[in-house]
């Protein structure tokens, strides 16, 4: 079966639309690609790339009936090449909530987004933590997840884009109970087999017994027993420290914040790394960096994250289609 896929352009100003481009070498002949984005912007990434693609402009996504790529272009950037601005963010917003409506009502198998920058994307209006935010408040569903994805490291995050202040308040045993039990029902939706999951602690050497914080005995370690009780393949807390140091010894990771399960992430797993959203109806990943304004529009960036991306999309959309 044909498989119809997203493609959103993301902040103008920063890759975005180079890593587009360059997906277009990539993409599988017997599907239908629809990119989100600004026709005009695109244009000038292959011509400053040296690409030359057929785009089919289309207004609604009835009208995408065969293979082959298609553009939406709603035509609302004044520039071909923004700057991180005001304009450069509404670019951004305004083609994720146009993808997310086909996604939302079927129309697309799966999505794949490109970055955007909070800041610029605050600016024009857009009031969520992050993408995966608005994708769960635009399908309603109040269980959901960041999970970072790799053959060498799966990661989930127990608060996202929150201050480190906020994501600490969060860290409470009923939360990391519900998010692991979550995980570990998407991961048998999605991948088919139940996960090992390594929760970890929060504090250095996960508290000391308490003697260096409270919140590993009080909250962490009472979920995990709970959760063990119910049969579930858990362990921990896990001393922050070391935990990553044995990747194999547990299917994913459950961190307490942002930056203790990103900056592993990244380290071990840059260039294959992909962000999937857990918990939403349809198939949406994003490469795991973010807009790279210093490098935006100069060539060098690395497609290996995008298409990854792109190659999970795929594969996960054909189990479900």
């Amino acid at each position: 079966m044909m498989l119809k896929i997203g493609i959103t352009i993301g902040d103008p100003a920063g890759v975005g639309p180079e890593l587009v481009v360059k997906l277009l070498d990539h993409l599988n002949p017997k599907n239908a690609y629809i990119i989100y984005g600004e026709r005009k912007i695109i244009e000038r990434a292959m011509r400053f790339l040296g690409k030359e693609h057929t785009l089919r402009e289309i207004y609604v996504i009835d009208e995408v009936k065969a293979p082959g790529t298609y553009i939406a272009d709603l035509d609302i950037s004044e520039t071909d090449r923004p700057i991180p601005s005001l304009t450069s963010g509404k670019v951004a917003v305004a083609y994720l909530g146009r993808a997310v409506v086909d996604a939302v009502y079927g129309n697309i198998h799966g999505l794949l987004t490109m970055p955007i920058n909070k800041f610029w994307a605050k600016m024009a209006g857009f009031s969520y933590e992050g993408q995966t935010e608005f994708l769960a408040q635009a399908c309603n569903v109040k269980d959901y997840a960041m999970l970072m994805y790799s053959e060498k490291i799966k990661v989930v995050l127990l608060s996202t884009h929150v201050p480190l202040r906020d994501a600490i308040e969060r860290i409470k045993a009923q939360n990391i109970k519900s998010k692991v039990e979550f995980v570990v029902r998407e991961f048998k939706r999605l991948f088919g087999y139940e996960p090992s999951v390594g929760v970890l602690g929060l504090n250095p050497h996960a508290g000391e017994m308490g003697q260096m914080g409270s919140e590993d005995m009080e909250e962490i370690l009472p979920a995990v027993e709970e959760l063990k009780a119910k049969g579930i393949k858990v362990d921990g807390p896990l001393s922050p420290d070391s935990a990553f140091l044995k990747t194999d010894a547990f299917d994913v990771f459950l961190c307490m914040y942002h930056d203790q399960g990103l900056i592993p992430f990244k380290l071990l797993a840059f260039r294959e790394g992909v962000n999937l959203t857990l918990g939403i109806p349809f198939v949406r990943t994003s490469p795991d960096h973010g807009t790279a304004y210093d490098i935006a529009w100069k060539g060098i960036a690395d497609i290996s994250s995008s298409l990854h991306a792109l190659r999970l999309c795929e594969e996960l959309a054909t189990k479900r289609a």
